[in-house]
Formats: structure tokens, C-alpha cells, sequence
């Protein structure tokens, strides 16, 4: 690996999900402004912040899902500390800057988790930017398929406090049994009163990669469907009920009239699950 680029594989999609935050920031009327997104790509060997010059329907949808993705989670995240979950945890951060980035109460602690190679080049860019976090922020280099709970426990996480965790695009890059595995370590280590935001892998990997896409999304994305393995092969909401947390889906189409985006930003029923101990 180059000193200017990230490493390949899941840890390439993060500069697609980067690229859309550089782009989406540079509107007028952005749902958000990341000013570090823009950094990433740059540093990545690129210098156009354009998604692409043509964009197909399914890559049309696929930047919209991530433009509302960010601001949800987002909003939800700030209210989740606000509440008094003063602990935000990320597993799989990838380029995830919101502790520097979110107007976050006094007190609030962050802890990043992802592969070493990631988070080595994200580090490296953001001490090139100068980029300063809201708050006490910790990154642990971990594989999540091995046992991450010791090394967040090390690294001063406190499992009796309330957490909120965000599980962003990362489920669906993961067999069903490492999905468990992960919500089940996170139910574990959440105290009463904690949040979790996630989306979730659409499970039975046997079916056609395009159909796990939103909108059938065309050949730009491929690459990126090719690495999917389905996620969680039963309902999530229904999972976290069962294991101890009142969860729900927030409709997409609503968070984009609730945003100033339109009922007709999206065409999919989709949404993102929320939940609380």
C-alpha cells in the first residue's frame, strides 16, 4: 500500500462513501458538512469530488441512501448523548469523523474500531488537517470477527455506563453468524438506557449480488455488491426485541421530507433500525 491510498477491499468503499460526503457538503443546501471528506479523497490519488459525470438510476439511489444515511445518524447520535449516552462506540469507523465534526455535549467520550491499515491512513489525514475531536477519542485496531470486547474494555470503555453504538454499513459485509456474534458482544456491553443505530445486511447471500442493491443499482457498484454477504439472516428489529432492546425502522422516505429533500428523494421502502435498552 502507497502512502497516498487505503487499503483494498470493504476498506476501498469507504472512499466511495467519502466522496459523497465531500460532494454533498459542497451544496448549498447539504444535509451536513463533513470538511475532512474532501481530505480522504484527495489523499486517496483523486481530485474530483463528482461521483461520476453520468450517473445511472441505481448509483442515483445509492448516493441519496448515503446522503440520508448521514444525516440520520447524525441526528440520532447527538441526541443519543444528549440523553446521557456519553460513550459513542463505532465499530468498522472507517472515515467516520463526527467526533469531529457534531456539536456534541461536554463529556462525551469516542471509541473507533477497524482494520489497522484503515484507520492508519485516516489518522494520517486527519493530523495533516489538523482536525480536533469534540471530546476524549480512542481508536482500537481490531479484526470484529475476533474478540474486540477485551480490547475496547483495555482501552478504558466502561460497560456499566450508557452507550449509544452505530453499526454503519457494515453488516452486510458480514455472514450471518459473524453478525450475531458482533450485536450479541454489543448487547452484552450496553448498560441500561443504551442506543444502537444500524443498517442491516439483507440476508440469504444464495440470491443474485444485484438484488441485495438499492433500486437494482447498474455496473458503477458492482464491485462493491461483490463484497456483500447478506448480514443477518432474520429481521433485525425482531432479533433486538428478542434480546433485550425496544427497536424500530425509521422509513426513509420520511427522514427526507423531515430533511427538506421530498417524498420523492427515495423510491424504495427501506429503513434504518434504531433501538434502546
Amino acid at each position: 500500500m502507497s502512502k497516498e491510498q487505503i487499503p483494498d477491499g470493504v476498506g476501498r468503499t469507504a472512499i466511495g462513501v467519502a466522496r459523497v460526503r465531500a460532494h454533498e457538503s459542497t451544496r448549498r443546501d447539504r444535509l451536513f458538512n463533513d470538511p475532512y471528506a474532501a481530505a480522504f479523497v484527495v489523499a486517496d490519488g483523486r481530485r474530483d469530488l463528482a461521483v461520476t459525470a453520468k450517473p445511472s438510476p441505481g448509483l442515483i439511489a445509492m448516493v441519496r441512501h448515503l446522503v440520508l444515511r448521514t444525516r440520520f445518524f447524525d441526528d440520532y447520535l447527538v441526541a443519543a448523548a444528549e440523553s446521557g449516552c456519553r460513550q459513542v462506540v463505532v465499530p468498522a469507523a472507517g472515515l467516520d469523523t463526527r467526533a469531529f465534526r457534531l456539536d456534541w455535549p461536554a463529556g462525551t467520550r469516542f471509541y473507533e474500531l477497524d482494520m489497522p491499515a484503515v484507520l492508519a491512513f485516516k489518522e494520517r489525514v486527519l493530523a495533516e488537517q489538523g482536525a480536533q475531536p469534540a471530546g476524549p477519542r480512542t481508536v482500537i485496531a481490531v479484526d470484529l470477527r475476533e474478540d474486540w470486547a477485551t480490547a475496547l474494555t483495555r482501552a478504558g470503555f466502561d460497560p456499566t455506563a450508557p452507550t449509544v453504538w452505530l453499526l454503519e454499513g457494515l453488516l452486510v459485509y458480514l455472514d450471518s453468524d459473524d453478525v450475531e456474534a458482533i450485536l450479541t458482544t454489543v448487547t452484552e456491553l450496553s448498560a441500561p438506557g443504551s442506543r444502537l443505530a444500524l443498517t442491516h445486511g439483507l440476508g440469504n447471500r444464495r440470491q443474485a449480488p444485484e438484488s441485495h442493491a438499492p433500486e437494482h443499482a447498474a455496473a458503477e457498484l458492482t464491485d462493491v455488491v461483490a463484497l456483500w454477504r447478506g448480514g443477518l439472516n432474520e429481521d433485525p428489529v425482531a432479533w433486538l426485541d428478542w434480546h433485550g432492546w425496544r427497536a424500530r425502522r425509521n422509513d426513509r422516505a420520511e427522514i427526507a421530507v423531515a430533511v427538506g429533500r421530498g417524498a420523492d428523494y427515495v423510491t424504495s421502502q427501506r429503513s434504518f433500525v434504531t433501538a434502546e435498552r
